[in-house]
């Protein structure tokens, strides 16, 4: 699938490619993997300067959540302080030519949202709370390691600075919805020309019908599973007994 930009005043495009722009998630699904390459448009020759650099991120669909701080009192370990996220996204990867910190500056990541804690937004902390930022950098930690968090420098490759390519990996639990993707042309640290677009993630089959039952039918979903767990326990047991026999 080929994405072109409209035509701008800009001296620097992008042209995108994606190898799909939709994901099924299936009963079977662990995770896939979306390439994305494309090419930098020009009128005119390339600028002197710094060289091109490419940016990409996918972010998940965002929602609130809460962060609380666990602490062991009497020995047993209790919710204490909290801090509301107002926004999060499910699932954020990052990737890019370079060393972040050089290919992009603090002042463009600020504008654009570009890194991971600026696409985390967080409510005013309660004020009794001391060092609030500790609470965003152990949401990111958390995330990070279970690979829904990325950040993976030099990971798009850039060739004669006109084509870029890279792979983003989507692990296998996403949450459904639209996933925005976004291109960022830099050059000195600066954001020159940006492309946005998007991969849609839905269920289907099996697993969209039986998401779609526990929202619209809760208790319909609840006696069906009970009833599951009791034909297998039912089953477990009645091959146990056979083996004993």
């Amino acid at each position: 699938m080929l994405l072109c930009l409209t035509p701008s005043v800009e001296a620097e495009e992008v042209v995108l490619g994606l190898s799909q722009d939709s994901i099924s998630i299936t009963t079977s699904f662990d995770g896939t993997e979306i390439l994305i390459f494309g090419a930098v448009k020009r009128e005119e020759t390339i600028p002197d300067g710094p060289p091109i650099e490419v940016i990409v991120t996918v972010a998940g669909p965002s929602m609130p959540l809460t962060v609380r701080r666990k602490e062991k009192r009497l020995g047993i370990w209790v919710n204490t302080d909290a801090v509301e996220v107002d926004r999060a996204p499910s699932f954020y990867a990052v990737q890019t030519s370079g060393p972040l910190r050089e290919v992009l500056s603090n002042t463009e990541d600020l504008r654009h949202t570009i890194s991971v804690p600026r696409a985390i937004r967080s409510v005013g902390a309660p004020a009794h709370i001391e060092n609030a930022e500790s609470f965003t950098d152990a949401l990111i930690r958390i995330r990070s390691r279970a690979d829904v968090y990325q950040l993976r420098e030099g990971a798009v490759s850039v060739s004669e600075q006109t084509l870029f390519r890279t792979a983003v990996r989507l692990p296998a639990a996403l949450t459904e919805g639209a996933y925005p993707t976004r291109i960022f042309l830099t050059r000195g640290g600066n954001v020159v020309s940006s492309y946005d677009t998007t991969i849609d993630v839905q269920k289907v089959g099996l697993e969209r019908w039986l998401f779609g039952l526990s929202r619209n039918q809760p208790l319909l979903y609840g006696l069906m599973s009970l009833a599951i767990a009791i034909a297998a326990g039912w089953a477990a047991s009645a091959v146990f007994r056979l083996f004993r026999a």
